[in-house]
């Protein structure tokens, strides 16, 4: 993080000539730092390459330099937006911050995202051929903690007690929802039926622009526990996260079950095969 009042310009020219991304707030453009800022942010645009993405996000406080003028000079100057500029125009809610959580997401995925196909182009290993035969279930996770919503397709879902009733699931670290399943958090493990899964599961691996409402135009009701259930899963579990174990990529996250019920008692289970180990 860099205070660009009183940042060397050699320090900004070095910091962002080997950052992979930026991210800028507007600084004020009425104050005694007015000439240090400019000359700042023009260092930033000189130093910056066109590999690099970025963001902004706006606090309206002051006199703030506008967002759009100077989006349009990174964008000139080639590099790629990470997420939508935040504008805040008020005092910070629950939901505001899953915006900005949601867009740092965004941002480490683009980052991101050519070591993974690198990864998932690399299938000749027998490893990666052997830990692709574990399946594994197809599950939506659905929590609200708040006014903040969030949903997640999962596969990595296995019974681990039975009293009490408990299982675990793996969250990718880079997952927006991990945050709404720290210890203490409750919500919604909905199982989904063999057959009759592709509509969830195709709404639910769009992806969201930060802030979305996930469950637009899907049909749920409310769980016990304020979390959405969806109405077209096979079965709910209601569920309270007891503990966490940091897995270097992911975090295993054990629950108890509260309550559930299955809409279908001859359904089965969706199950999800893989070729290959090294991606969902």
């Amino acid at each position: 993080m860099v205070d660009l009042k009183v940042a060397d310009p050699q320090d900004v020219n070095e910091i962002v000539s080997r950052a992979a991304g930026l991210v800028i707030g507007m600084p004020p453009i009425d104050s005694a730092y007015n000439s240090e800022l400019s000359k700042a942010v023009g260092t930033i645009i000189a130093s910056s390459k066109d590999k690099q993405v970025f963001g902004m996000f706006e606090s309206y406080g002051g006199n703030d330099e506008p967002i759009d003028p100077l989006l349009m000079k990174f964008r000139d100057a080639g590099l790629t937006k990470a997420f939508a500029s935040i504008r805040v125009r008020e005092e910070p809610s629950e939901t505001l911050y899953q915006i900005c959580e949601e867009s740092g997401t965004d941002l480490g995925q683009l980052l991101t995202q050519k070591d993974k196909l690198k990864e998932r182009k690399a299938i000749d290993s027998d490893l990666d051929k052997a830990m692709g035969r574990i399946s594994g279930g197809l599950y939506i996770i659905t929590a609200q903690k708040s006014d903040v919503k969030g949903a997640m397709v999962a596969s990595w879902v296995t019974q681990a007690s039975f009293e009490p009733p408990g299982f675990t699931v793996a969250v990718a670290k880079d997952r927006a929802i991990e945050s709404l399943m720290q210890v203490g958090d409750r919500f919604v493990l909905n199982i989904l039926e063999e057959g009759k899964y592709q509509l969830l599961m195709k709404h639910f691996l769009k992806r969201f622009p930060p802030g979305a409402d996930r469950f637009e135009g899907v049909n749920v009701q409310t769980a016990k526990n304020g979390s959405p259930i969806l109405n077209e899963a096979l079965a709910y579990l209601e569920c309270e996260v007891m503990s966490r174990m940091e897995c270097s990529d992911h975090w295993i996250v054990y629950s108890k079950v509260e309550t559930g019920r299955v809409s279908n008692p001859d359904g089965l289970t969706a199950v999800h095969h893989r070729k290959v180990g090294n991606y969902y």
